[in-house]
């Protein structure tokens, strides 16, 4: 767990560990997501495309599309 302090023009810094984790840099951005009992701080990635490259690797998302596939042909042929 790591604190922050907020100054009197309610600024606060990132702990140095969670930017390198996350990989922010100068001058990125933070979405704040408040639902009224938490408060959620997401970095923004400069390139959100370049961000996602390689997320699904390991999914075999070949398979699973394939198979769902055959599903819904099968509920059409049933119709």
């Amino acid at each position: 767990m790591t604190h922050t302090a907020v100054t009197k023009r309610g600024q606060t810094a990132v702990p140095a560990a969670i930017r390198r984790r996350y990989h922010m840099e100068d001058g990125g951005r933070l979405v704040w997501l408040d639902d009224g009992e938490t408060i959620r701080v997401i970095p923004v990635p400069g390139d959100p495309l370049d961000a996602l490259r390689g997320c699904g690797r390991g999914e075999r998302l070949t398979e699973r599309l394939l198979a769902e596939r055959a599903l819904d042909r099968e509920r059409e042929a049933h119709s």
